[in-house]
């Protein structure tokens, strides 16, 4: 087989791996690609790319905004976060739905049970 030139230097040679790490909100997908020998960059395959995106989709993850920035509101009873019409819809949200919220560190995760 013949040894592929990195087209990122142009120095060093790519090799077959299989722990190139890719992170779409919080979740961690593993693929396999190739890394040049030289500056580290890394490949991923068509075919890999495409399994990580439909797991991805499966996960509620990819193809919608990632961050959305929102002001809070203070409330005599506490602070408040109105959810956005467009996440209501995309999520089917009517009102009246309970929720779960964590603490992860500084993330608040509002989980609709």
């Amino acid at each position: 087989m013949k040894e592929k030139k990195c087209p990122a230097c142009e120095k060093g040679r790519l090799v077959p791996v299989e722990d190139i790490i890719s992170q779409i909100e919080g979740y961690v997908f593993v693929e396999k690609g190739e890394r040049c020998t030289n500056c580290g960059e890394e490949f991923i395959n068509e075919n890999e790319g495409q399994k990580m995106i439909n797991l991805a989709k499966k996960l509620g993850v990819w193809g919608e905004p990632l961050k959305l920035y929102r002001k809070l509101s203070k409330s005599a009873r506490g602070t408040v976060l109105r959810i956005p019409s467009d996440i209501e819809k995309n999520l089917g949200i009517k009102g009246g739905e309970e929720v779960a919220i964590f603490k992860v560190g500084r993330r608040i995760i509002i989980e609709v049970v």
